[in-house]
């Protein structure tokens, strides 16, 4: 799925990264931990969060997420958009709850990320 997809099906307004809406993902991860967002992330993936600090974009630069989406009308501070940008990662913001976000994703397709053995 696109991210221009999920960005339409999650009514969601695009923060960082216009240029990137054509990118493939191929799962979706939702969290507000750490160390589960470290445990289930994989490659080409769409993180969803409501956390907004920088830590989340740290984090998702170092597993190779390919967007994030912060959710639940949350939004980042100016400086963890910029950080984002300048990673190279899609930053949306959806005023959806990640409970409702994460069911209109995996209602159209869009897997979860599993933890792997």
């Amino acid at each position: 799925m696109k991210i221009q997809e999920i960005c339409n099906l999650l009514n969601a307004t695009v923060l960082a990264g216009q240029e990137l809406l054509d990118r493939e993902v191929f799962s979706a991860c939702a969290s507000d931990l750490m160390s589960d967002i470290l445990s289930y992330v994989k490659n080409q993936t769409i993180l969803l969060t409501g956390l907004t600090n920088a830590h989340v974009i740290k984090m998702a630069e170092f597993l190779e997420v390919t967007a994030i989406v912060f959710v639940g009308g949350r939004m980042p501070a100016d400086e963890v958009v910029d950080m984002a940008r300048n990673m190279g990662i899609a930053v949306l913001a959806t005023q959806y709850t990640m409970y409702e976000a994460c069911g209109r994703l995996y209602s159209a397709g869009l897997p979860g990320c599993t933890r792997e053995s």
